[in-house]
């Protein structure tokens, strides 16, 4: 169909629009996001025609929808990429500097700031979390002091806006290992795990009886599939925030994936993610609700050195595509990342889009198809997708410029072709390690062509001190701003320093 405004569209759909008990009509579409764990932007095929790994479902939501081939994590690593999705506001604006969450860290995002899903359940959206959470949660201690897993969380997705949540804690090789729905575990039966070596890694600690880590993914899948089920029955739109474990460590494909994919078993578990995007596509067709649905698929940061690059360099495959570096890195390996959507009601079908975006973008996009004006406080570093998904091209560049963050806290800004590194290496994983970089005496300034150098292997910040002047003058500016989108300045939450000690 004829892409029309969303406001004009969404006239049209009222007319036919379903109502709630309040007598509420609602046209909004419901909104999808899956969300990948440590899968590179080579390992989906319609980014990597060339390598083994062949994701045939992913590509045919690209081919139904648009791709972009821009996109960006805000961080090479999970937690601040996962507070970047929902909040649209860099991690580094936090106390969150490098690093990941751990098993009993306390909340990263605060009750009182708008999320994604507060923002659509505002709007009437019933909103549900599956999934990796991995942004910390309320634990309550017993008398002792000590952490008890089997008492009712304090805070969690549901303190800020999900309706429901059924998940993990997070990553899949960090403890503790039981499932939650919303603010409870599952069992009251808590045992112990030891560690578990190799690409099926995980770290000691507390189970619940309940809990195998091969099934993780699969009954995920299956609660996912139950709540469109549910939701397709009554009137109201839903958001369902996917966040898969998969394929990050513990890589446990099951029997009907095991070679399947022609190189290891990280290729086999990549194949079991593109299956469930399958089921999901199949099941929004089943319920006929799949036109007015936005469905996006992208990954949280590069490929990690535990899916074996040299196993799979070997049997013709790379994870990261032509790009340099992986997961944790400042190189786009870290944090470029394959990202598609499918609205068929508004985005033209083989559509692609090669301007910069980022995963902070979603929030942004949601108060747009919702016609909300978010607050100055609010999604600071996020920009709305629609008019791009819609096929409205700017005359000029989409965003004006991008924030990359390593593992090791290192940043990097994007503007255009030219990319700046304020770090000597990698900043994070690959070679050379900050440690190395900065034994190397290496220049503690990287500045990058990406346009010419895709592979990033030409440091020219000695050619164009101009622009090396203008992208720190410009970073320096977001820093100070609390924001890198227009709007009234804001405040971090607490100093951040451009370069690492």
């Amino acid at each position: 169909m004829n892409k029309m405004p969303l406001v004009i569209l969404l006239l049209i759909l009222g007319c036919s629009s379903n109502e709630d008990s309040q007598g509420a009509y609602f046209s909004y579409p419901n909104i999808i996001y899956i969300l990948a764990d440590d899968m590179g932007y080579g390992d989906v095929s319609a980014y990597n025609p060339s390598g083994k790994i062949k994701t045939p479902h992913i590509d045919r939501l690209a081919k139904e929808g648009m791709m972009f081939t821009d996109a960006h994590s805000p961080s090479a690593v999970c937690t601040p990429t996962r507070y970047g999705i929902l909040t649209g506001r860099y991690a580094w604006r936090t106390w969150m500097k490098k690093g990941v969450l751990w098993s009993w860290d306390e909340p990263l995002i605060p009750p009182d700031r708008t999320t994604v899903a507060s923002l659509l359940q505002k709007a009437g959206y019933h909103t549900a979390c599956i999934g990796k959470w991995h942004l910390g949660l309320g634990w309550q201690k017993d008398s002792s002091g000590v952490v008890d897993i089997t008492k009712p969380l304090s805070s969690g997705p549901t303190t800020i806006g999900f309706d429901y949540f059924w998940g993990i804690t997070a990553s899949l090789d960090i403890p503790p290992y039981i499932y939650i729905k919303n603010n409870q575990s599952t069992t009251q039966q808590i045992d112990s795990i030891g560690k578990n070596d190799g690409k099926g890694f995980w770290r000691t600690g507390q189970v619940g009886d309940d809990f195998a880590h091969e099934e993780v993914l699969p009954k995920l899948t299956e609660k996912a599939l139950a709540y469109i089920d549910e939701r397709a029955s009554t009137k109201g739109p839903f958001f369902l925030y996917f966040p898969l474990p998969a394929p990050h460590t513990p890589i446990l494909p099951t029997s009907k994936f095991a070679g399947k994919s022609n190189t290891n078993e990280y290729g086999d578990f990549v194949l079991m993610v593109d299956d469930l995007v399958g089921q999901i596509m199949k099941k929004l067709s089943d319920h006929k609700i799949a036109d007015n649905t936005l469905i996006i698929f992208t990954t949280d940061n590069g490929c990690s050195p535990m899916a074996d690059f040299d196993e799979l360099t070997a049997l013709g495959h790379q994870p990261g595509g032509i790009f340099r570096g992986h997961k944790a890195d400042i190189y786009e390996g870290g944090h470029r990342v394959p990202f598609v959507a499918r609205w068929p009601q508004q985005i033209a079908p083989g559509s692609q889009s090669d301007h910069t975006i980022a995963l902070t973008d979603l929030l942004a996009t949601a108060a747009a198809i919702v016609g909300d004006s978010l607050s100055s406080s609010s999604g600071e570093d996020s920009y709305n997708l629609l008019p791009l998904l819609q096929g409205n091209e700017p005359a000029g560049s989409f965003r004006e410029a991008t924030v990359h963050h390593s593992i090791e806290g290192a940043y990097a800004i994007r503007r255009g072709k030219w990319k700046l590194a304020f770090c000597p290496g990698s900043g994070g994983w690959s070679k050379p390690r900050p440690a190395e970089a900065h034994a190397a005496g290496l220049p503690p300034l990287q500045l990058f062509d990406l346009e010419n150098d895709p592979g990033e292997s030409n440091n020219l910040v000695d050619q164009h001190p101009q622009i090396v002047e203008e992208l720190t003058a410009l970073m320096k500016h977001y820093i100070d701003e609390g924001r890198s989108t227009p709007g009234v300045a804001q405040k971090n939450d607490t100093e951040t320093k451009l370069f690492l000690n």
